[in-house]
C-alpha cells in the first residue's frame, strides 16, 4: 500500500513542498530512503521505527521504501521524521488518506515519540499558504514563528500519538494565534546617547548614517568611545516594518536562531562578529550553503570592530553585498541568494599602537608597521563606505561635564522624520533609503546649485576622489537636507558631506 504525506524543505531562505511517498510491500524487513537524502534524513529510519513502537503502534515487518519527491534536489535536516512516521501508519491503514492529504506535516522525532523543533518553520508556513493547504502540523516550539503567516492554520503538536489522535478526530486542536501588534510593542533600551560624554561630531555622523542607511567607519585611538557609540546606534534606528521583520525573520528561522516565544524579529539586528571569522562565516557558504553574518544583519547593523584585524580576504568579500544588497552563493548542485541589505559600521585605530596623531601620547609604530596595518583595508572597500569619521580622544572637561547631550529619543525623532521623507520619495520604487540610490536616482533627487557644483569640483580635484565617492557625497548631502527638512540640497549640506570623506587619503596614504 502507498501513502503520500506532504512535507517541506528549505533552499536558501525559501521553502518548497516535498511529497513523502511511503510504500509497504511484502519481502524481507528493510527500510530504505531515496530522493537524495543527506545524513540526518538517512538516519530517520531508526528514529521513526523506535518512535512508532514506543508510541504504542505496530511497526510493519515488511519492505518499506520512502521516496522524497522531487528526487533531484538534496534533502537535509530532521524535519522529515514526522511525515515518514505518519506515512508508514497511513500505509498500514491506520489513518485514512482524507484525514491528512490537505495538511503539511513536519517535525523531528525522539525515540519516545516526542516531537522536537525544526529549522525554517516561517518560510515553510509561507510555502503552505501559497499551496492553498488547510494547515500545518509542526512542533510546539515552532508555532509562534509559523503563526505570523496569515491565511494558513498552524497546529502545534507535542507527540506522535497526539498527532495521530488529532488526525483520527479523537482529539480536538485549535490553531495557534499570534497578536502581531503585541509583538511589535517597543521595549525600553538600557542604552542612550546621553550616556556618552563629548564626541558630538561623531553623534552627528551616526545620526546622518541612521537617517540615510549609510555605511560608516570611525578612526581613533583606543578608549575614544567608538564601540560605545556604535552599541547605541540601534536606539536611533526606526522600528522594523512588518515586511522588513518578515524578511529578517526568514533568515533567522532557516538558521534556527529565532527567539523562543517570539514569532518575529522585532528589533533591527546588530551583528558584531569576532575578527577571527572566516569569509564563509561572514558572507555565507559551506557545502550546503547557509547564510552568513551579512545576511543575519539584513535590515540592521553589521559592526566590524578593529577592522584591520580581520583577514584581508574576509574584508574583500564584503564589496559585492555592500553594492547589491544580496549575496549569491553558487555550488555545483545549487545556487542560492540571501538578502544582505545592512548598514556597515566599522571601527579602527590609526595605527597598531593606536596613538598616531595623538597630541599627548607618542606613537611607537614604525612606518613599515603602519603601512602593513593599513594595507589590510583596500581602497575599493574604503570607497564603498559613505562616512569616514575621525574620533579623537575625549577631553577631561567633556568627561566631567554635568550637561547632558541629546538623548536617543530626540535623535530618533529626527531620524524618523528624515526616513518618512525618503519613504514618500521612493514610494513607487524598490529602494527605501538614500544610501540605496542609483545614478538614475541621483540625477533626479540630488540636483545641486552652482555654488555646490564648485565645492564638489574642488573636492574632487584636491582630494582625488573617485566617481563613486562623488556619488556618496551627493547621497550624504541628500540625507543632511532631509534631516533639515529642506527639499533642495544647499551648499552647506554639500560642504558637510564633503568633510565626511576628508579622511580618504589621510588613512590610506
Amino acid at each position: 500500500m502507498i501513502a503520500r504525506v506532504l512535507s517541506s524543505a528549505v533552499i536558501g531562505i525559501d521553502a518548497y513542498i516535498v511529497e513523502v511517498e511511503v510504500d509497504i510491500s511484502q519481502g524481507l524487513p528493510s527500510f530504505s530512503t531515496v530522493g537524495l537524502p543527506e545524513g540526518a534524513v538517512r538516519e530517520s529510519k531508526e528514529r521513526v521505527k523506535a518512535s512508532i513502537k514506543n508510541s504504542g503502534y505496530h511497526f510493519p515487518s515488511d519492505r518499506i521504501t520512502v521516496n522524497l519527491a522531487p528526487a533531484d534536489i538534496k534533502k537535509e535536516g530532521s524535519a522529515f521524521d514526522l511525515p515518514m512516521a505518519i506515512g508508514i501508519l497511513a500505509a498500514t491503514g491506520l489513518i485514512p488518506k482524507e484525514y491528512y492529504s490537505k495538511y503539511l506535516i513536519l517535525g523531528e522525532l525522539s525515540l519516545d515519540g516526542l516531537i522536537r523543533p525544526i529549522k525554517g518553520a516561517l518560510p515553510i508556513a509561507i510555502a503552505a499558504k501559497n499551496r492553498d493547504l488547510k494547515g500545518v502540523f509542526l512542533p510546539q516550539e515552532n508555532a509562534p514563528e509559523a503563526a505570523v503567516v496569515k491565511g494558513i492554520d498552524i497546529y502545534p503538536v507535542g507527540t506522535l500519538s497526539h498527532l495521530v489522535e488529532v488526525l483520527l478526530g479523537l482529539t480536538k486542536i485549535s490553531p495557534y494565534e499570534v497578536n502581531i501588534n503585541r509583538l511589535f510593542q517597543k521595549s525600553e533600551s538600557l542604552m542612550d546617547f546621553q550616556d556618552v560624554r563629548g564626541q558630538e561630531n561623531v553623534k552627528r555622523a551616526l545620526e546622518i548614517a541612521a537617517a540615510g542607511g549609510h555605511n560608516l567607519i570611525m578612526i581613533g585611538p583606543p578608549g575614544a568611545g567608538k564601540t560605545m557609540l556604535t552599541r547605541r546606534l540601534h536606539t536611533i534606528l526606526p522600528e522594523l516594518s512588518f515586511q522588513e521583520s518578515l524578511e529578517t525573520s526568514k533568515v533567522y528561522s532557516v538558521m534556527g536562531l529565532m527567539p523562543k516565544e517570539c514569532g518575529l524579529i522585532k528589533e533591527r539586528p546588530f551583528r558584531a562578529p569576532h575578527h577571527t571569522i572566516s569569509d564563509a562565516g561572514l558572507i555565507g557558504g559551506g557545502q550546503n550553503p547557509k547564510p552568513g553574518e551579512v545576511s543575519l544583519a539584513h535590515n540592521g547593523v553589521l559592526f566590524l570592530d578593529e577592522l584591520p584585524e580581520f583577514r584581508k580576504n574576509v574584508l574583500e568579500v564584503l564589496r559585492q553585498p555592500m553594492e547589491d544588497g544580496c549575496v549569491t552563493i553558487a555550488r555545483a548542485s545549487m545556487t542560492v541568494t540571501y538578502p544582505a541589505n545592512f548598514m556597515l559600521v566599522a571601527a579602527m585605530n590609526p595605527c597598531p599602537c593606536g596613538f598616531l596623531g595623538d597630541s599627548k601620547r607618542e606613537c611607537t609604530c614604525t612606518y613599515l608597521q603602519i603601512a602593513r596595518y593599513r594595507s589590510k583595508i583596500s581602497g575599493p572597500l574604503m570607497d564603498r563606505i559613505d562616512i569616514h569619521m575621525e574620533v579623537p580622544a575625549v577631553q577631561y572637561k567633556d568627561l566631567s561635564s554635568k550637561e547632558n547631550g541629546r538623548s536617543s529619543a530626540d535623535i530618533l525623532e529626527q531620524v524618523k522624520r528624515a526616513r518618512a521623507i525618503q519613504t514618500q520619495r521612493f514610494e513607487k520604487m524598490k529602494i527605501h533609503t538614500n544610501a540605496q540610490m542609483s545614478s538614475r536616482h541621483l540625477r533626479k533627487f540630488c540636483v545641486v546649485d552652482d555654488e555646490s557644483e564648485v565645492l564638489l569640483e574642488r573636492a574632487m580635484e584636491k582630494m582625488g576622489l573617485s566617481a563613486r565617492a562623488h556619488a556618496r557625497i551627493l547621497k550624504i548631502a541628500r540625507t543632511i537636507a532631509d534631516l533639515a527638512g529642506r527639499e533642495d540640497i544647499q551648499s552647506d549640506h554639500v560642504a558637510e558631506a564633503i568633510q565626511y570623506r576628508s579622511l580618504d587619503r589621510k588613512l590610506l596614504r
